[in-house]
């Protein structure tokens, strides 16, 4: 399927660009470029500042190519956001800039593409790898994955309570029928869960643990939340969208950490100078307005938070 820039609706785009961008001559860093609605906001802001992006799909790589060729001021690395460190140093020459941007989960043209594997509504070969290229699919990990093993990343990684007798079900049926599309995924995992949810597809959460599993989506933004934090020079800012509970979990705690300092007894004669706190948060979360949800309901769970480096 061929995607277009119109079928892409960037999230909170130009909340997002306003938090980032700090100064015009600046250095930034999109950590997932998708389709570069972000990205080409911030250019548009920008005079002789210079943006890198990074992305896992092939297709968005493609399409950052493309940006590179009509805008001198961009380069594009296939590569999680997590190693941005040394491309940072390979790309400008220096290891601070001006601001990181992640914009997180899976985008809506994978989504829509079946061929990809992400859906649980369109059928298509079972993938969900970001980079088809790279790793074992969805496909590949539930023919040897455990029963026990497919259960926990289900439970862990999507929040979903029915995760052992949806496991028993995959690992019942694929011992007659290897499962090889999404739909007959989706259909194992509806007949064995008990309780739907009101307005949510019942493989909703079984998809989503599986996809975060294979692509490592967690662990990426552990390290890359760190990467980011200490690529920034005094006054730049992370700007994070996370889309779920389990990413905005690990977001908002990283913030907190960085900002305020590790919990300690109340008794202990330390002083926030003594923890030699670098960092602040900028604001509240901001959630998508009214307008926006209804022109994108896929917007609707998005959060996004911004942290700032005050000092070296």
């Amino acid at each position: 399927m061929t995607t277009t820039m119109a079928e892409h609706i960037s999230v909170m785009l130009h909340e997002s660009v306003d938090m980032l961008v700090t100064d015009e001559n600046g250095l930034y860093v999109d950590g997932t470029f998708g389709r570069g609605g972000h990205t080409r906001l911030v250019l548009d802001r920008l005079d002789k500042g210079r943006m890198l992006g990074f992305d896992k799909d092939p297709v968005a790589i493609a399409h950052g190519k493309s940006l590179a060729q009509e805008d001198s001021r961009f380069s594009i690395v296939q590569d999680s956001f997590a190693n941005m460190v040394a491309h940072i140093s390979d790309v400008f020459g220096v290891d601070k800039v001006d601001g990181v941007m992640m914009d997180l989960g899976v985008s809506s043209p994978q989504i829509d593409d079946a061929e990809r594997g992400f859906s649980f509504m369109n059928d298509g070969p079972l993938d969900m790898r970001m980079n088809p290229d790279k790793g074992m699919s969805a496909a590949q990990w539930i023919a040897v994955a455990k029963e026990k093993e497919i259960a926990d990343v289900m439970y862990q990684f999507g929040e979903e309570r029915f995760s052992r007798r949806i496991a028993k079900a995959i690992c019942e049926y694929r011992a007659h029928t290897p499962i090889l599309t999404t739909l007959q995924l989706s259909k194992v995992v509806a007949e064995a869960n008990p309780a739907w949810e009101k307005g949510k597809n019942p493989a909703t959460r079984a998809f989503q643990g599986i996809r975060i599993y294979i692509n490592n989506e967690l662990g990426d933004l552990e390290v890359g939340l760190d990467a980011a934090a200490e690529s920034l020079k005094v006054g730049g800012r992370l700007v994070v969208i996370s889309f779920h509970s389990l990413e905005d979990r690990i977001v908002k705690r990283f913030m907190k950490l960085k900002a305020k300092g590790p919990e300690l007894p109340r008794h202990l004669p330390i002083r926030n100078a003594h923890l030699d706190i670098k960092f602040k948060t900028i604001g509240k979360a901001i959630k998508p307005s009214e307008l926006e949800v209804s022109d994108n309901v896929r917007s609707r769970s998005a959060v996004l938070r911004v942290l700032e480096r005050v000092s070296d």
